[in-house]
């Protein structure tokens, strides 16, 4: 593709470009680059393997550039090929520059710089839903031309097939499909006569020069006002305070009746809905690229969802009966497993280890590399066929007094510390960045459970330049454990008194 890129770039610089440098993916299948001429003039190169997008995302830019909107312009298009050259608005996304932002000002719960470029972004989005929307050509769009029952009902089952499934939520499937159905005819109540960018939050939107403009549309169609406001303002990346959404709504709603009449109770009626389904379509998305693609920073989002989902089953949740997809929802929020904020990528060597149960599947590769240990830890006499040990884990002291007092535990401990710690020697040396060493047992909580503990300890001990990340799988499915250990506490003081 280099060879269009160039032919591309000569066509409007008048000269090819002196260097073609890779920019990094925004999990889409489309390879982007920046080009560079020798007099530092810069283009962004694209290719998109997908025609119709590539088509939507012409058609609207020529439209929106010609009401002024700022998008950038398209210098230069190989149909055939699928490449296309664009204006570069360099490399601060909304998200760099809030989180820039946030380091500079660390106590604030937002920071004051960014308001004003909030402020703008909701002045300019009534442009592309109203005038936009009349610029348009709908028969472009892809892969619909309205977000209509159909999109809902696939953004629903995305959520639940590589969400609800890949996550090991447990729901009842007709219940669950009735609900969408019912779901879907609320949402299509209100207003959807306008453009509905589909996808606007913090990654797709630039700034320069303190000004937003904005990409990444070309999944845009016919739809409600309320889908794109809910996209920015409960964008998990961010994690806007509820103060500071309810005053940027109000800003949008002002600039919105400067263009059309606005019902703003049955708008807010209508936000609760399509605020729901935006978070439920980004929980999916987050569960196919972290889950199934097995990439860790799409999972960073999920424990802000996770709130922004709890928000609002706190304030009402939404004006519709939706008995099994609530009670989903609340077990996701009572998740301590899905809520745990997940690691971000260090440099160096990460260790992936945890428990798991082998009634619940193998566990899945968080490092990404598909390589490392799964050891059974079922040779090893069980503490959970012990009434005193049921209802505890392998962190707690009693659990870890008997499995100590084992012969076997010292020899298999032995076995995995000579293999993994092999590893880990060869893995600094070669310059690896994750190892994955994962222990499985009946339950998942009390062999797998302690081995895994001790390994991290082992090598958090020994190996100081390496990071160990634990996870127990079937945490959210063990006992109280507090009121285990407070009824064992309570039966040792009496025995002691009887004594």
């Amino acid at each position: 593709m280099d060879k269009t890129f160039r032919r591309l770039f000569k066509q409007h610089f008048g000269a090819p470009p002196v260097s073609i440098l890779e920019i990094a993916g925004d999990g889409s299948a489309r390879k982007m680059v920046r080009l560079v001429g020798e007099n530092m003039e810069t283009a962004v190169g694209v290719v998109g393997p997908d025609p119709d997008e590539n088509r939507a995302f012409l058609a609207f830019s020529r439209a929106f550039r010609g009401i002024g909107l700022p998008v950038p312009e398209v210098y230069a298009v190989d149909k055939k090929a699928g490449v296309y050259i664009e204006e570069d608005l360099g490399e601060t996304t909304l998200f760099d520059a809030v989180s820039q932002a946030r380091q500079a000002d660390p106590d604030a719960d937002f920071p004051a710089a960014m308001l004003p470029v909030y402020r703008r972004i909701l002045e300019i989005l009534p442009q592309f839903q109203v005038e936009g929307g009349q610029a348009v050509d709908y028969s472009v769009a892809y892969p619909r031309a309205a977000f209509d029952r159909q999109s809902i009902l696939w953004d629903l089952n995305y959520f639940k097939y590589h969400f609800l499934k890949l996550a090991h939520i447990p729901f009842n499937e007709a219940r669950l499909e009735k609900d969408f159905r019912r779901f879907a005819t609320f949402l299509l109540g209100a207003d959807t006569r306008h453009f509905l960018y589909r996808d606007f939050q913090s990654r797709n939107v630039m700034v320069r020069d303190g000004e937003p403009w904005f990409i990444d549309y070309q999944g845009g169609r016919r739809g409600a006002l309320q889908y794109d406001v809910a996209s920015l303002l409960y964008d998990p990346k961010v994690g806007l305070t509820e103060p500071l959404r309810e005053e940027l709504l109000e800003h949008y709603l002002e600039q919105l009746e400067k263009r059309m009449p606005v019902d703003r109770e049955r708008f807010r009626q209508h936000l609760r809905g399509y605020t729901l389904v935006r978070i439920l379509q980004a929980m999916g998305a987050y569960g196919y690229r972290g889950f199934f693609e097995r990439k860790p920073r799409f999972l960073q989002s999920v424990p802000q969802a996770i709130r922004n989902v709890e928000r609002l089953l706190e304030t009402g949740f939404v004006p519709v009966e939706l008995p099994e997809l609530r009670a989903v929802l609340e077990t996701i929020c009572g998740s301590t497993t899905l809520r745990k904020k997940q690691p971000t990528p260090q440099p160096g060597l990460t260790v992936y280890t945890g428990s798991f149960s082998f009634k619940r599947g193998y566990p899945d590769d968080a490092g990404g590399h598909g390589g490392g240990f799964v050891f059974d830890c079922r040779a090893v006499h069980n503490p959970g066929r012990y009434t005193e040990y049921a209802s505890l884990c392998g962190c707690d002291e009693p659990v870890k007094d008997f499995l100590e007092s084992l012969p076997e535990v010292e020899d298999f401990w032995m076995h995995v510390r000579g293999l993994a710690e092999h590893h880990v020697g060869v893995w600094l040396t070669r310059g690896f960045s994750s190892l994955s060493v994962n222990f499985g047992c009946t339950g998942g909580q009390h062999r797998s459970v302690y081995f895994s503990e001790r390994l991290a300890a082992y090598l958090r001990a020994n190996y100081p330049s390496v990071h160990v990340v634990v996870t127990h799988r079937e945490q959210d499915h063990w006992p109280d454990r507090e009121l285990a250990m407070a009824q064992m506490a309570g039966a040792a003081a009496g025995a002691q008194e009887r004594g």
